[in-house]
């Protein structure tokens, strides 16, 4: 959310519509409107303002007014449209202060809308669109979050965060931000020794189907409760787990990773064999915008800087 802005009506896990038009009269009409039917309802009034606020408020629908002082609304569509932040799952309404012509209709379509609203505003046929459009992107994301999380730790899996790391990287260029890709895995081997219940013993081999489920699961339980919000962490291999970590840089990763190490070691091992040290291979940008990193080449160079490290050194950079 940007500081100084609300959201008004609606309980906390109602949907939210973002509502972009510079008109005063008009917007508090139409955020009456949808208030009045229980949506929560966030404000913008330029163009520029509108793609801010979708990268840090993340609404079920958006109405675009066409008429804006920067962008109008055609434009913000298509650059929703084309950021990768965003996907084709949301719900976009376009709206314009006079009567909605055949050639507004057909450019708002082909922006990206799945409506084009005139005036005047037929409220009961926009509110009957916003609960079939909502409904639909709420059913979209469940059938997309279901197919990118790893279901035995809860985390991304391959895919899922391959999609995020592209839009954590494509947000680190546009602000010029550091951003680094971390891939760790368990220390089993080399002698290292972990800490159950007080007691020093020899680290995880972690060769058996079961021993390796359960330390994966503890794994995904620890990120998912310790891990930051706005890190994209998921697992790329049976005991690798790659963190897209923003505003992080190569000074940032080593605290990063015997942070999560502390806590393999602290509380109840869940009857696993022992908790182990951590093995890290990093790739850290202090500016993604001054070089020609991707997303998919700093996920490669931290997974084989990984490789190295386990034989070499802990935390390895690419």
């Amino acid at each position: 959310m940007i500081p100084g802005d609300s959201v008004t009506g609606g309980d906390s896990e109602g949907p939210l519509i973002l509502v972009a038009n510079d008109q005063e009269w008009a917007a508090r009409s139409l955020e009456s409107l949808l208030v009045s039917e229980g949506y929560r309802v966030i404000r913008a009034y330029t163009g520029g303002q509108t793609l801010e606020r979708l990268s840090q408020s993340e609404p079920d629908l958006v109405v675009l007014d066409v008429q804006m002082p920067d962008i109008d609304g055609f434009e913000v569509c298509r650059r929703l449209r084309a950021d990768p932040r965003f996907n084709a799952t949301l719900p976009v309404m376009i709206t314009t202060a006079g009567p909605a012509g055949r050639s507004q209709r057909l450019e708002a379509f082909r922006a990206g809308a799945w409506a084009f609203h005139g005036q005047p505003l037929d409220s009961e046929v926009l509110i009957g669109q916003v609960q079939s459009f909502v409904a639909a992107k709420w059913a979209a994301d469940q059938v997309r979050d279901a197919a990118m999380l790893d279901p035995e730790t809860g985390l991304y899996n391959r895919r899922g965060l391959a999609q995020r790391a592209r839009e954590l990287c494509s947000e680190a260029h546009r602000y010029r931000a550091s951003l680094a890709c971390v891939v760790i895995a368990p220390d089993v081997g080399n002698g290292a020794r972990g800490i159950v219940n007080g007691d020093a013993k020899p680290a995880l081999k972690a060769n058996g189907h079961a021993e390796t489920s359960a330390l994966a699961r503890r794994f995904g339980a620890m990120f998912r409760n310790s891990g930051r919000t706005a890190d994209a962490i998921g697992r790329v291999d049976r005991l690798e787990f790659a963190i897209m970590a923003p505003k992080t840089g190569a000074s940032g990763v080593e605290s990063l990773v015997l942070r999560f190490e502390s806590l393999l070691q602290m509380g109840d091992a869940g009857g696993l064999a022992a908790i182990p040290r951590l093995r890290a291979g990093y790739c850290a940008s202090a500016n993604v915008a001054g070089e020609t990193l991707d997303a998919e080449e700093m996920m490669a160079r931290a997974s084989a800087a990984l490789a190295l490290a386990r034989d070499d050194g802990r935390i390895r950079a690419a």
